[in-house]
């Protein structure tokens, strides 16, 4: 038997996760690819599977540790490992005597190619296809060096650097920001380049070190092969150092920057060798918000009205209060989920012009509808809710007033020709919003199924990033909680949102007395940069129709 470290895999663009669940624990038996933790970033949670199988003898980390790739998380005793020991005597002899030889010998490994125009392509970057282009961050003329970053690549789950395969002067830039690219596309021309490329006797004495937590001579044996390694990879790293003065960030923290319109350039960065960190960037945006700190820009949009207070708003700092002479206090951290959504439902608040218009639809035949049908699909476990009515009517509406469909781009209106309606989960760890897609081509009960799911999947914390983004609309319910009117903010880049109450029964007059309805309330929050008010009053008038004639969807 050999004791086996099993390390974190390449989990993608994220320096550092948290470790939220342990799923094993020391005598377990484990299988390959069987889940041992749960992490999670900022963005996702996932799942970090076993890469041998054997008896867990050890467990390397806890709950709230940080890992990340080449962490190791446990050591198990792998049945099938037993060989592993068993390296020949001989070249664990020539190893051990002749130690300097090793380096010698690898050094021609990182020996250039000959240089000349050298193309560069996209390289492998997994299952994604046509990923947009987001950054570039270098231009012609820029000396380039093996394993610099090129550009950066966003797919509707992660974002990524590209980085150069070849050194040389870059001669010619072959795509820009808003191209799409795939695997194998060109990207750029370098001359003079070079490569290092291993020759087959150094990436066979880097792939022969074993992963087995071996016994102290063969240990002993594989330190020169480990200095060899590291004469063959070091030219590809340049920790700690920047590209053309760009700030050092992940390219998540990148993408988390533009969502809140942060220049990267001006945030200070706390993490490992002046890394900027998403927390970085909430501490950046919390303090311009405030009034404490300003942009370049603002800075020189006002520069003598905000009197460094407030910036081009005007406002004053929040006072800093001592609560604890009132009286006891307690105080918690925001957990992640608040503080990310926060600093967006802020943005949006004060960014857009919101108007919110009220209304009631009578939704007496259709709550009446869905009763009945849940009765009938009683035995299926699917339960229908108004919630799922209402994404459909959403649907109906949006397609007649389109503008309610649509994001701003600049001085232009981008109209969607899909419709993926976001909903509002309430989870312990704050609000999340999955997205059912493609609702025009579902129906009721096909919603309420995948509504269902998505909703146990926020609470359970397991949303990936592709189910929380690409919503045309959303709607936020209290239906169950209680309520008459409220004013939901809008999730940017949408234009508007839906909110909705909980039904009551009131008496309504029909022409010739009053008979009792049960009224839904609903609060249409809008941009009025895109919307009219008449445009919101005739889409809030449209929804309450379908709602009470649920006949009006097939029209």
């Amino acid at each position: 038997m050999a004791l086996v470290e099993v390390q974190v895999p390449d989990i993608g663009d994220f320096d550092e996760v948290t470790v939220i669940e342990l799923m094993v624990k020391v005598g377990d038996t484990v299988k390959a690819e069987q889940s041992l933790i749960t992490v999670e970033s900022d963005k996702a949670s996932m799942e970090i599977p076993s890469s041998t199988a054997g008896v867990v003898k050890e467990m390397r980390v806890a709950l709230g540790d940080k890992v990340k790739q080449g962490s190791v998380v446990l050591v198990v005793e792998a049945a099938g490992a037993a060989a592993a020991p068993a390296v020949a005597p001989a070249a664990a002899t020539a190893a051990v005597t002749a130690p300097v030889a090793a380096p010698v010998a690898a050094a021609p490994a990182a020996a250039p190619v000959a240089a000349g125009p050298v193309e560069v392509r996209i390289p492998d970057i997994g299952d994604f296809k046509d990923v947009a282009v987001i950054e570039v961050m270098v231009k012609p003329g820029d000396t380039i060096k093996v394993e610099q970053s090129l550009i950066t690549v966003e797919s509707d789950k992660a974002s990524m650097e590209i980085p150069s395969s070849h050194a040389g002067v870059l001669k010619e830039l072959k795509v820009k920001v808003g191209d799409t690219v795939n695997i194998g596309d060109l990207l750029a021309v370098l001359e003079g380049a070079a490569s290092t490329t291993p020759t087959a006797a150094a990436t066979s004495a880097v792939a022969a070190a074993p992963v087995a937590v071996a016994s102290t001579p063969v240990a002993a044996a594989q330190t020169p092969v480990a200095a060899a390694a590291a004469v063959v990879a070091a030219p590809a790293h340049a920790p700690g150092g920047t590209t053309l003065g760009l700030p050092h960030a992940s390219p998540s923290v990148r993408k988390f920057a533009r969502e809140l319109g942060v220049p990267l350039e001006e945030v200070k960065g706390n993490g490992l060798k002046g890394r900027i960190t998403a927390d970085d960037v909430q501490a950046f945006t919390k303090a311009v918000m405030s009034g404490a700190a300003q942009t370049k820009a603002q800075a020189a949009k006002a520069p003598a009205a905000s009197g460094g207070d407030g910036a081009a708003l005007g406002l004053i700092p929040w006072p800093k209060v001592d609560f604890a002479k009132f009286g006891p206090i307690e105080r918690k951290e925001m957990g992640r989920i608040k503080k990310i959504s926060g600093a967006n439902l802020l943005r949006n608040a004060i960014m857009i012009p919101a108007v919110t218009n009220h209304d009631d639809a009578d939704i007496t035949d259709l709550e009446a509808f869905r009763v009945s049908t849940n009765k009938e699909n009683e035995k299926s476990g699917i339960k229908v809710t108004m919630l799922a009515f209402l994404i459909k009517a959403c649907v109906a509406a949006l397609k007649k007033y389109p503008e309610f469909n649509s994001s701003l781009d600049g001085d232009a209106l981008v109209y969607k020709n899909y419709w993926h309606i976001g909903f509002a989960a309430d989870t312990p760890n704050g609000l999340m919003v999955p997205v059912i897609r493609d609702c025009d081509k579902k129906g009721v009960l096909q919603i309420s199924q995948e509504m269902g799911e998505l909703a146990k999947k926020a609470r359970d914390g397991k949303l990936g990033p592709a189910e929380m983004t690409g919503a045309t609309f959303t709607i936020s319910s209290l239906g169950g909680i209680g309520g008459k009117y409220f004013t939901p903010i809008i999730n940017a880049p949408e234009v508007a949102i839906l909110g909705v109450c909980k039904s009551t029964m009131e008496p309504v007059w029909n022409g010739k007395e009053f008979v009792p309805r049960l009224m839904l309330p609903l609060s249409l929050t809008w941009d009025h940069r895109v919307i009219d008010g008449a445009a919101a009053a005739r889409f809030n008038a449209f929804l309450g129709q379908i709602l009470s004639d649920f006949r009006r969807v097939l029209l």
